[in-house]
């Protein structure tokens, strides 16, 4: 029972919400609420809607021979013509719909229902994602192809390669190579990309089970599903030096591995706690992250008044890596309306 209606019982509903700043009516729902669940409250019937034996004879009509290929606005007009006037065309739908008769008739293909792809990682080489990207070549509608294959625990490039054509050859000897350099065993591995037409070619699917890897698509036309690869791209385009065009083929190729060196060594990653890729796929994390609280406790030891709250700490290095975590379970109470904390805080 909450704090307004023991204090209502005392001075009347009214005065206790007007001193605990509630409305009235709120306070009536959530009684009847209790009383009769809105799950088990009958819907009472509009006083317009058709009787059963109304219902029954649109039905009728609509099935007739002569109606049976046509919509059922056909059918409202040509009854209209006759002089006939059984209901309105929404109706003659919702009618159809409850007895089921209702579907498409063109011969149209239907899009199956796509699982999300839900996929955990809590260390290098478990899980890698990659795609592939224009960069724009020296004339226009010039292009050539970057492929890069990316571990979406430790954000290491572990793979790239640079051609003039998107062919799913060319991604079998990417992937395989890869898996070679990286000693990747059977089972150990899943690899997710988009649904382009490399990654889902006949050579690189015989060729992930060959090696035991795991595959994995993104649902279409769902870009958020694969989000290291596509932002390890937008890294790259957004850097400084990045030109318009490339002059050739081989000038893309020089920049693409300056600008991986930079990002595997160098680049000191927001969602790794501003480590370098390298330093966590080949596990130096401790080492860094002791060189670093060494060099904050000296600065804490030396000026303690500028740290407020408490001693600093370096940024903490994420457990788990997920693409499309789970929905979590979010308690009832946190979904609770401001009134109803307010009221569950009332003395």
């Amino acid at each position: 029972m909450s704090a307004v209606e023991d204090l209502g019982r005392r001075v009347g509903v009214a005065r206790a919400c007007r001193a605990l700043g509630v409305t009235r009516s709120m306070i009536y729902r959530r009684r009847a609420a209790r009383e009769c669940p809105r799950s088990q409250q009958p819907r009472p019937k509009p006083p317009r809607a058709l009787s059963i034996d109304e219902r029954l004879a649109v039905l009728a009509v609509l099935s007739e021979e002569r109606f049976c290929d046509l919509s059922p606005s056909a059918v409202w007009a040509i009854l209209l013509d006759e002089e006939r006037y059984l209901c309105s065309i929404r109706t003659m739908y919702r009618i159809l719909a409850a007895d089921a008769p209702v579907r498409e008739r063109r011969n149209q293909l239907r899009h199956p229902a796509y699982k999300k792809p839900e996929l955990l990682a809590t260390g290098p080489n478990q899980v890698w994602s990659w795609d592939i990207t224009k960069l724009k070549g020296p004339v226009k509608w010039s292009y050539f192809y970057l492929y890069v294959v990316i571990d979406i625990y430790s954000r290491r490039v572990v793979g790239w390669l640079l051609a003039d054509r998107e062919n799913g050859a060319l991604a079998e000897t990417l992937i395989a190579e890869t898996c070679e350099k990286e000693q990747i065993a059977r089972d150990q591995l899943t690899i997710h990309s988009d649904r382009g037409p490399p990654m889902i070619s006949k050579k690189v699917a015989l060729l992930l089970a060959d090696l035991g890897v795991t595959k994995s698509h993104s649902r279409p036309y769902v870009s958020d599903d694969n989000p290291f690869s596509e932002s390890q791209f937008k890294t790259l385009k957004y850097r400084p030096d990045f030109p318009a065009r490339f002059g050739c083929i081989q000038d893309a190729r020089a920049f693409c591995r300056g600008f991986f060196d930079w990002y595997n060594h160098e680049h000191r990653h927001s969602g790794l706690g501003l480590m370098t890729p390298d330093t966590v796929h080949y596990n130096r994390v401790e080492a860094v992250t002791a060189t670093r609280s060494v060099a904050l406790d000296t600065a804490y030891r030396a000026h303690p008044e500028r740290f407020v709250r408490r001693p600093p700490t370096p940024p903490a290095l994420p457990t788990e890596v997920w693409i499309n975590p789970p929905a979590r379970e979010v308690a009832s109470q946190e979904l609770a309306a401001p009134h109803d904390a307010a009221l569950m805080a009332a003395p």
